[in-house]
C-alpha cells in the first residue's frame, strides 16, 4: 500500500510544489492543482460520457433483447455483447473514471502527509533529524501524537513535526538546512481560514474555536458536494433514459452511498484531502454539465454513426479478435457445458468433496476449451 503513495505521491508532489511556487498558499494551491488533474482527465471524461450518451440510442435494441431472451440468460448476454460490438460501444468504460479517481487519492493524501518532502524538498536525512526530534517533543511533553513516540514508517509523522515544531521551535534550531525558519514559514501557508489543513477533522474537539470549527465543516462541505454531483447524475439519468433498468437500485444506492462516504473520509484524512475532495467534486458537476449540454440527440446520432463504421472496420481488419467479456462470457458457457456434461454421467446427489472435484475439473475443462479456441497455451497445475 506504501508503494502506491509513493507511485502517485512523487510526480504529484512536484505538480504540487510548481504550483505552490507560483502562488504560495496551500488551499489556493489545492484548488489549481485539482483543476489541473481534472484539466488532464478531461479526454476520459469525454470518452465516458461519450460512450453513456450513445449506451442511451441502444436502450430500444437491448430492451428487445431482454424480451425476446429473457428464459435464457446465456443467450441474452451473447446477444447483447453482439450488438456492443457491432456498435462500438465499451459498457465497462464508466468504471475507468472512478479508478483513475481512485487512484489519484493515493497521490493527494501522500502530498498532504508529506509536505516537508513534496513542497519544501528537505533532504531524507535532515527529514530523519526532526523526525527523531519531534518524536522525543511527543514522549516528553504529551502534546503530540497523544504522548507516543513517533515512527519513521508513520505516514503522518511530517504532520506531527510540523505540530511539535509550531509548539516548541527552539528544539528544531539545530536542524541542518535552514529547517526551522523553512517549516515555520511553510506551517503559516498550510492554513485555510486560520485552520491547519493537516489536522484531522473531529466532532469532538478539546476546545470548540474558530479552527475546529472550520475543520468539521470540511467533510460535510466534501459531503454536500458530492450530494450535488449524485442528485444531478440521477435527474440527468431519469431524464434522459425514464425506462427503469435492471441494477439501477444499486446504482442510486451507490449514487447515495458516496456523499455519505466523503463525509467518512472526511473525518478520517487531513482536512487537506477533504478540501481535495470538494473541489474535486465541483469540478466534476461543472465538467459532467457542461458535457451533457454538448453531448444532444443529434450530436450523439452523428457520433454514434462514425464509431459504428469504425467498429465495423476493425471487425473487418480483425475478424477472430474477441473482447475480454465475450472470452469471459464463452469461458462462463464453457464451464457450464462442462458442469453439466459430468453431472449427466451422474445423477445421484453428490456430497460436498465429489461437488468440489466436479467443479474443479468443470472449470480445467472449460480453460483447456478455450485455450485451445484462441491457440494459447495451457497447463494442469496438478499434474
Amino acid at each position: 500500500m506504501s508503494s502506491l503513495y509513493d507511485i502517485f505521491g512523487i510526480p504529484f508532489g512536484y505538480l504540487m510544489s510548481w504550483i505552490y511556487k507560483l502562488i504560495p498558499n496551500y488551499a489556493v494551491a489545492i484548488i489549481i492543482f485539482t483543476l489541473v488533474t481534472k484539466i488532464l482527465l478531461f479526454p476520459v471524461n469525454y470518452k465516458t460520457q461519450k460512450d453513456a450518451a450513445r449506451m442511451r440510442l441502444l436502450q430500444p435494441k437491448l430492451q428487445k433483447i431482454q424480451k425476446s431472451f429473457a428464459n435464457n440468460q446465456q443467450r441474452m448476454l451473447e446477444e447483447q455483447q453482439k450488438l456492443y460490438q457491432q456498435e462500438g460501444v465499451n459498457q465497462m468504460a464508466s468504471c475507468l473514471p472512478m479508478m483513475i479517481q481512485f487512484f489519484l487519492l493515493f497521490g493527494v493524501i501522500d502530498v498532504v502527509y508529506k509536505p516537508i518532502t513534496h513542497i519544501l524538498h528537505i533532504s531524507k536525512s535532515v527529514r530523519n533529524a526532526a523526525i527523531e526530534r519531534a518524536s522525543q517533543i511527543a514522549t516528553e511533553f504529551g502534546i503530540v501524537n497523544g504522548g507516543r513516540a513517533i515512527s519513521s514508517g508513520d505516514l503522518r509523522n511530517e504532520l506531527y513535526t510540523m505540530e511539535a515544531l509550531n509548539n516548541h521551535p527552539d528544539k528544531f534550531s539545530d536542524i541542518a538546512e535552514n529547517f526551522l525558519n523553512a517549516v515555520s514559514e511553510f506551517s503559516e501557508k498550510f492554513t485555510i481560514f486560520g485552520a491547519n489543513l493537516g489536522k484531522t477533522p473531529t466532532l469532538h474537539p478539546e476546545v470548540w474555536n474558530s479552527e475546529a470549527v472550520v475543520l468539521a465543516l470540511i467533510p460535510f462541505l466534501a459531503g454536500l458536494a458530492q450530494l450535488l454531483v449524485s442528485i444531478y447524475s440521477m435527474i440527468h439519468q431519469k431524464k434522459t433514459n425514464p425506462v427503469p433498468q435492471a441494477g439501477g437500485g444499486c446504482m442510486w444506492g451507490m449514487m447515495l452511498g458516496m456523499p455519505l462516504l466523503s463525509v467518512w473520509w472526511g473525518f478520517t484524512f487531513p482536512a487537506g484531502v477533504g478540501f481535495y475532495w470538494i473541489w474535486s467534486s465541483v469540478f466534476s458537476f461543472l465538467i459532467t454539465f457542461a458535457l451533457n449540454l454538448y453531448f444532444t440527440n443529434e450530436r450523439v446520432a452523428e457520433i454514434n454513426e462514425k464509431e459504428k463504421k469504425k467498429a465495423l472496420a476493425y471487425a473487418e481488419k480483425h475478424p477472430g479478435k474477441k473482447t475480454f467479456m465475450q472470452k469471459m462470457m464463452e469461458t462462463s458457457a464453457a464451464y457450464n457445458d462442462a458442469a453439466s456434461a459430468v453431472q449427466n454421467n451422474n445423477g445421484e446427489k453428490m456430497s460436498r468433496s465429489e461437488q468440489n472435484k466436479v467443479d474443479s475439473d468443470a472449470l480445467k475443462a472449460a480453460r483447456r476449451r478455450m485455450a485451445e479456441k484462441y491457440g494459447d497455451s495451457y497447463e494442469d497445475d496438478n499434474k
